[in-house]
């Protein structure tokens, strides 16, 4: 089911990430081939302000998958959606701050970013962050919107709402060109239109019954607010190396070539973001499905996902790679009319980024993965290595030795040093084989249930269960449990399975329960039963069914294993339904 699951989570968090990366190329070239040098030169100013509502997003984004994934490892539905409700207050508090603060300041915030005042480009620059800013609530809640959809199993309409999106974007900002003709205005309005579609897509979910999410004012502690804002802190240290990285780079472009040479960087950096897409979309599954299977002691999940992420990187990169490589020079030309110069840098530039994608994947999805196995300062680490330490001093080297063209090769070798620092760091923490799978997959030898202590069941059809109820009950008699609770630990399993085929299985589909029987210490029984069918919550179910307990003939089978269980928890997550029972 891992394998399956990723695949499906992948194709739709690439698309998001892709999508609105398409956006903000397209505005970059419809402003710079439409609207002018001066046009284009405040939106350039314009975007710090951008980046930073995009990183307080992602912030909030990251951390949510990771509190929510432990929350869903553990069944616990009220953390979940204690989540949820702090997220969406304090997305939208701070997007109205951020939006009073830009309006009530808006002089002094263009002088700040670089425009001088009294200069067209001062009033372009106002013009872009009217228009944009009023959209900076959609901008963010677009941003956390992702998580919530992709846990919730909402796939296809989270395509659907960011594929809108960009078609939005992209006549929006042809209308504003040809017809409405309002200017760097027109380009701001355009973009807080397409996100307000987006969200309006993607919110329509949280107004549905069958929403998973409940809003709560209640237990919105400090606690939860700081658990959120750990998981989201690796996410700000990778973007702060990133801006350094940037800065490093056109100084040194500057020093060693002149503006024709940043200019290039220019045009391939925002290129380069298409290709960085896969990447973040493939790490962003790793970090949810990792956390959720490192929470449940799940070691051969993890060992899946680690196997995935890295054969998703190779296949799909492979692929971009020679896409980049073929199309550098059209690619390039969208950018770029006459000047000769800066095409050929550009084009040099891209391709010697193509190269280095698998390997920039592969250690995107790393990093995620270790902060999910909560490895946090590791992960930190590799963003600072990977986005600053490694490609900078490629960049001085480099520089000193070639010139401008040096420069690009901070691409290819600062990734292979970044996996190099992966691959020793993991080798040394996991005492593995050199290399090996299970040095990447890095976990600790005593490490969830030990060998022999766990057995995994699959269920497609009816005839599979009570081949599964016996291997369960076979399995607790081996370890000395007695036949009693042997046969509960069948009879849960046995029942739980039948009531999911019976009422949860759909024609067509290719319908799945996946089972896991752990043993633990004091002969305590874990049964974890997961299943792609028709949402059912057995939790409130039975507790539907008190009022019939009078009657012994009326769900009987839900109150038994109720009454042979000590704890049953139920989260639906992912799409996925997943009901832990303790025997």
């Amino acid at each position: 089911m891992v394998q399956k699951l990723f695949k499906q989570m992948v194709i739709s968090q690439i698309i998001s990430a892709m999508a609105v990366m398409l956006c903000l190329i397209i505005d970059s070239i419809m402003i710079s081939r439409f609207l002018g040098t001066d046009s284009m030169a405040a939106y350039g100013l314009a975007n710090p302000v951008l980046l930073i509502f995009a990183a307080f997003g992602s912030l909030l984004s990251s951390g949510i998958q990771v509190v929510c994934s432990r929350a869903m490892a553990a069944g616990d539905e009220d953390k979940i959606n204690r989540c949820y409700s702090l997220s969406v207050i304090i997305a939208l508090g701070f997007s109205i701050l951020g939006l009073v603060l830009v309006l009530v300041f808006m002089d002094p915030l263009c002088r700040l970013l670089g425009a001088k005042e009294g200069t067209e480009v001062f009033q372009l620059t106002k013009d872009y962050l009217t228009g944009f800013i009023f959209g900076a609530p959609f901008f963010v809640a677009a941003q956390i919107l992702v998580p919530f959809l992709q846990m919730s199993g909402q796939r296809i309409r989270l395509v659907a709402a960011v594929l809108s999106m960009t078609v939005a974007d992209i006549a929006l900002d042809l209308l504003n060109v040809f017809v409405m003709k309002k200017g760097t205005f027109g380009m701001g309005m355009a973009s807080t239109l397409s996100y307000v579609i987006a969200v309006a897509i993607g919110i329509i979910y949280f107004f549905q019954k069958k929403c998973i999410y409940k809003f709560q004012f209640k237990n919105l502690g400090k606690g939860l607010l700081a658990e959120i804002a750990k998981g989201g802190i690796p996410t700000v240290i990778n973007q702060v190396s990133l801006v350094l990285l940037v800065y490093l780079i056109n100084q040194t472009m500057m020093r060693v070539g002149d503006k024709v040479a940043v200019a290039a960087y220019s045009i391939v950096s925002t290129i380069a973001n298409i290709g960085y897409c896969i990447g973040n979309g493939i790490s962003e599954v790793s970090l949810m499905l990792a956390g959720i299977s490192y929470n449940e002691e799940d070691e051969k999940s993890l060992s899946e996902i680690v196997k995935q992420q890295t054969i998703f990187s190779v296949v799909i990169n492979l692929l971009v790679t020679i896409v980049f490589l073929a199309l550098a020079d059209p690619m390039v030309s969208l950018f770029v009319k006459g000047d000769a110069a800066e095409r050929g840098q550009a084009i040099f530039g891209l391709r010697m980024f193509a190269v280095c994608l698998v390997i920039s994947s592969i250690n995107a999805s790393f990093k995620k993965y270790y902060q999910s196995i909560e490895m946090i300062h590791f992960s930190e680490s590799i963003s600072v290595v990977q986005n600053l330490v490694f490609p900078g001093i490629v960049v001085v080297i480099f520089a000193a030795i070639f010139g401008t063209k040096g420069v690009w090769f901070y691409y290819l070798i600062g990734e292979l040093l970044s996996l190099i620092y992966i691959t020793i760091f993991v080798w040394r923490k996991s005492h593995r084989k050199f290399g090996s799978h299970d040095s990447y997959v890095c976990l600790p030898r005593d490490f969830g249930a030990a060998p022999g202590e766990a057995i995994e069941m699959e269920i497609a059809e009816i005839s599979d269960i009570q081949e599964a109820a016996v291997e369960a009950s076979e399995f607790c008699e081996s370890k000395g449990i007695s036949r009693r609770k042997a046969m509960y630990t069948a009879l849960c399993i046995e029942e739980m399975a039948n009531n999911i085929v019976t009422h949860g299985f759909s024609k067509g589909k290719n319908n799945q329960i996946d089972i896991r029987l752990v043993h633990k210490e004091n002969d305590e029984l874990i049964v974890r039963i997961r299943d792609n069918c028709i949402g059912f919550d057995p939790v409130k179910y039975y507790q539907m069914t008190k009022p019939d307990e009078g009657d012994p003939t009326k769900h009987i089978g839900i109150r038994m294993v109720f009454k042979m269980t000590k704890d049953v928890k139920y989260v639906n997550s992912l799409g996925l339904n997943c009901v832990t029972m303790k025997i």
